[in-house]
């Protein structure tokens, strides 16, 4: 019985906790699409903030082959996204989306937890 209870204890530390960041379809499909061009299997999209910006926080959104110590990871259809653990909280409920019209083409993200944004759309406080 304390074997299965440590085999349990054993599966909850290894497996990574989730972040409250949402990667969209066609966000998703657009990742996949660029991991192909890369000709790799092994990247991650990873998602994070850190200080700058005229507004105080920019958004960091690279791909990434490393799993940090702390690292939350959520996949959708297939694409993981990687969160660090101090990112997350600014990143609560942000969704990723890929837009590809005549006036803009990239990645924008939908972030709830911005009070405010510059002009430029790069930063957020």
């Amino acid at each position: 019985m304390s074997v299965e209870t440590n085999a349990s204890a054993t599966e909850a530390q290894t497996e990574a906790p989730a972040h409250g960041v949402v990667l969209t379809d066609v966000a998703s499909a657009k990742v996949k699409s660029l991991l192909e061009q890369e000709g790799r299997d092994d990247l991650r999209l990873r998602v994070g903030v850190q200080p700058g910006g005229c507004s105080g926080l920019i958004y960091q959104l690279y791909f990434d082959e490393r799993t940090l110590d702390g690292d939350l990871v959520r996949a959708f259809d297939g694409v993981e996204v990687v969160v660090d653990r101090m990112s997350a909280p600014y990143l609560e409920g942000a969704t990723i989306d890929f837009a590809d019209t005549i006036e803009k083409q990239g990645f924008t993200i939908d972030n709830p937890n911005a009070g405010s944004s510059c002009a430029c759309g790069d930063s957020f406080s």
